[in-house]
């Protein structure tokens, strides 16, 4: 009798992040990344966490949409909808319960736009599988919403729930810092303890994990994790920071109204300029009644230019190109210098400088916070900074030198490892992912 075919693997890893995402699948030799958009060559195994909705062209009612860079690609050429990004940071608000605007008359819930993500995601899994994907080890930050369990919770369930809505019937979680430790254990040779810095789009988490070659075929590692900690600062919060204290002064924003008779200058109000320098709140600030406000103030501002460009930026709807444009900055000076920052669309020949110092200046206090941190998960494992072996950054804001030096320079003995930024999660979580359902 010929023994019966081998079980198709029914299962993917997902790393569902707040800027990009990524995707992997068991082949052969073992589990492999999902070219989520092979156009794009190796870059093309993560997909930006994003998706527009078109407001313009035929069968609106269906909701056509872009995903990834084709999404923000839409976007940047002027295409008619709506861009949505950073998706992740809604799990766990109050913004999960209601709809938003997407053009041509339509609405659409925050749910259902992660649902739709995920759904092309599982569609891209399959199509590179061959065959149906049913399971799913999803990552998770080490706190969705800090200092609120009950809303952390809620954050899980609700994606779990996004996750079941397109056909996954067995979704499990595993914290992403933890993931990226199992990514790490596979070219170590002895056991160490590693303090894992997974810093991306929306959440720095840090996890205090022991590894090595004897560890590896565990599949309850309950107990090599010895603390794990995080804060809901990282990448959106860098860029928010820049684009507050170098692109939105040029706005108005800290700039003080006119003096008058009896009282000291008053400064300008400040809630529309931290609206637009929030992606998920851009769209507010583009409300009719909204900008009518603001075109009340006009007279609250000693300088008449600040006004006019910020109502410049309200009517052609550029909030999500300046945040952009400021991310483009922090990027630029990752490494160090400087870079000019055209701000063009909103008045011709204003430009504004930015460099690697302006954005220290403007994260901090957000610095501060990640190092304080990665010590709070060391003590948390009664450990000393001196006790740890290994510091492995992952994660895509780990790119930024003079962050990842102050995380080396608070442990001084560690040795400072960079994993694939964008990969280490998604591949540790394919890792996990075999054990979990192959396990025996």
């Amino acid at each position: 009798m010929m023994p019966a075919p081998a079980a198709l693997p029914d299962y993917c890893a997902i790393d569902f992040g707040t800027s990009n995402s990524a995707v992997a699948i068991a082949g052969a030799g073992g589990m492999h990344l999902v070219p989520l958009e092979p156009e794009h060559g190796d870059r093309g195994r993560t997909m930006p966490t994003a998706v527009f909705y078109l407001a313009e062209g035929p069968e609106l009612q269906n909701l056509p949409k872009l995903y990834g860079r084709a999404a923000t690609h839409a976007y940047v050429e002027g295409t008619e909808g709506r861009l949505m990004r950073s998706m992740k940071s809604v799990l766990g608000s109050a913004l999960m319960e209601q709809r938003t605007d997407i053009g041509a008359g339509r609405t659409v819930a925050f749910g259902d736009v992660i649902s739709s993500y995920l759904l092309h995601l599982r569609r891209a899994a399959q199509a590179s599988a061959g065959h149906d994907i049913t399971r799913v080890v999803m990552g998770r930050p080490v706190f969705f919403v800090d200092d609120d369990p009950k809303r952390d919770a809620m954050a899980q369930a609700a994606l779990a729930e996004a996750a079941q809505a397109v056909g996954f019937t067995d979704v499990r979680f595993q914290f992403e810092p933890i993931a990226a430790a199992f990514h790490y254990e596979e070219h170590t040779d002895r056991e160490q303890v590693v303090l894992v810095a997974d810093i991306g789009g929306g959440t720095s988490d840090f996890s205090l994990v022991r590894v090595g070659p004897a560890r590896r075929t565990r599949l309850d590692r309950r107990d090599d994790i010895l603390a794990s900690h995080g804060v809901h600062v990282a990448g959106t919060d860098f860029d928010r920071q820049v684009e507050l204290t170098r692109l939105l002064p040029e706005l108005g924003f800290g700039s003080f109204g006119p003096a008058r008779p009896g009282r000291a200058p008053l400064q300008v109000p400040s809630s529309i300029y931290f609206d637009l320098a929030t992606w998920h709140l851009i769209n507010t600030v583009y409300r009719p009644q909204r900008i009518m406000d603001v075109r009340a103030l006009r007279t609250d501002y000693a300088n008449p230019h600040h006004h006019a460009r910020l109502m410049a930026v309200l009517r052609q709807r550029l909030g999500h190109a300046l945040a952009g444009l400021a991310e483009d900055a922090k990027i630029a000076v990752s490494q160090g210098g400087a870079t000019v920052v055209d701000l063009f669309e909103v008045e011709r020949g204003l430009f504004v400088e930015v460099t690697e110092a302006h954005v220290v200046a403007a994260m901090e206090s957000d610095l501060d916070k990640i190092v304080a941190a990665a010590h709070e998960t060391v003590r948390l494992a009664g450990l000393q900074a001196g006790q740890i072996d290994a510091l492995y950054f992952t994660g895509g804001s780990t790119g930024f030198r003079l962050m990842a030096e102050r995380l080396a320079n608070a442990f001084p003995g560690a040795q400072a490892v960079h994993g694939d930024r964008l990969a280490s999660v998604a591949t540790g979580l394919g890792l996990d992912a075999k054990r979990q359902f192959e396990a025996r």
